[in-house]
């Protein structure tokens, strides 16, 4: 009872970092999400947090963070608390990929074989099976969403993820012809990232850190979070059934075994927006390589490559969403304005629509 007491006491307290005088609007648009951020965690009831950040015209205009950052301590989260990006880090994958096209190491249509001759151990492949980059990057490689009949390939230090990925080719099934349809797959991401880096010859997570959490100064973004930074990372909640789990989530805090590029980021929202503000405005790759991203292929109805298109009657977001064991989040930028939400939490599930929030403050902007 006296720790129900203190949780719902803290509740309301809500770390923020405003840059700048925001004006009436903003303001408006700021303190009602506070409030529903802070009511969602709530009714959660599972001492979790939500942090987020609001970009507009190119500026980080408001970061903030409610709740705890961890499970079994009373220490409220903070614009500093790192949590787990989860599929957010596919925009990094195909980032590297618009790269390494721009510079002529890799073509969209080059044969993911040609990097990676691995490839051929896959049941079922052959030549009216063959797949390319821009098919690996789009979900439309006909690849299942994860590898059957492996155990732990989820876990498992970052140094070795290549070698995860190279063990769970001869367990992966087609789910379909490749350029037939949209099919989520994990497998696809990390083959692509092991792609990437063969074509670089540069190990894929140093290729994210130096071509871009280094010059953006993403300081707070990691693959492994080091440790004199372990004390700000916030450790997963995973509830299903009435059970709490925090043990899967606390596995995988030193790796997500194959799941790197296409998982494996830890991140806060404010290292998240200079990254959308870089992206957006030509620093990272041009505006032909962001418009091709969002090129929808034959067989999808709402992906890229890497990135998400979702459509209503007033807004086009794009972005993605992310979920692991005790994670969740969501990036979304509306490409007309540039403007963007960023929402990272620490638990799973949680009373948040983190797509629908997203949605209703980019609209109000």
């Amino acid at each position: 009872m006296i720790r129900s007491y203190l949780f719902l006491s803290l509740f309301v307290l809500f770390c923020q970092l405003c840059l700048g005088q925001p004006d009436s609007r903003q303001v408006k648009i700021i303190s009602d999400l506070q409030k529903e951020l802070t009511n969602d965690l709530k009714k959660d009831n599972l001492h979790g947090s939500l942090s987020a950040a609001i970009v507009e015209k190119g500026k980080v205009i408001w970061a903030g963070a409610c709740g705890y950052a961890s499970y079994d301590k009373d220490i409220p989260a903070d614009t500093g608390t790192i949590y787990r990006i989860c599929s957010i880090t596919k925009m990094f994958t195909v980032t590297l990929l618009m790269q390494l096209v721009e510079e002529g190491k890799v073509k969209l249509d080059d044969l993911a074989e040609t990097y990676v001759p691995e490839i051929k151990l896959l049941p079922g492949y052959d030549k009216q099976t063959r797949f390319t980059l821009q098919q690996l990057a789009s979900h439309t490689s006909g690849l299942d969403r994860e590898p059957q009949g492996i155990p732990d390939l989820s876990f498992g230090p970052v140094d070795k993820w290549e070698e995860k990925v190279l063990a769970l080719i001869p367990h992966v099934s087609f789910h379909s012809s490749p350029g037939e349809q949209f099919s989520y797959s994990n497998v696809g991401f990390a083959l692509l990232g092991l792609a990437l880096e063969r074509a670089a010859d540069k190990p894929y997570v140093q290729l994210v850190q130096e071509r871009i959490f280094t010059p953006l100064n993403m300081n707070n973004s990691f693959f492994a979070v080091p440790g004199d930074k372990r004390d700000r990372l916030a450790p997963g909640i995973e509830y299903r059934t009435g059970i709490i789990n925090t043990q899967t989530p606390l596995r995988q805090i030193d790796g997500m075994g194959y799941r790197v590029p296409n998982g494996g980021i830890w991140s806060t929202p404010v290292d998240l927006a200079r990254f959308e503000i870089a992206f957006m405005n030509g620093t990272l790759i041009k505006a032909a390589s962001i418009r091709k991203m969002l090129e929808i292929p034959s067989g999808s109805r709402s992906y890229g490559m890497g990135m998400m298109i979702m459509r209503d009657n007033s807004l086009t977001m794009i972005g993605h969403d992310g979920s692991d064991p005790g994670y969740t989040s969501q990036f979304s930028i509306d490409p007309k304005t540039g403007n963007a939400v960023i929402l990272l939490r620490n638990c799973r599930p949680g009373a948040t629509d983190l797509i629908s929030t997203t949605r209703d403050v980019l609209r109000r902007l």
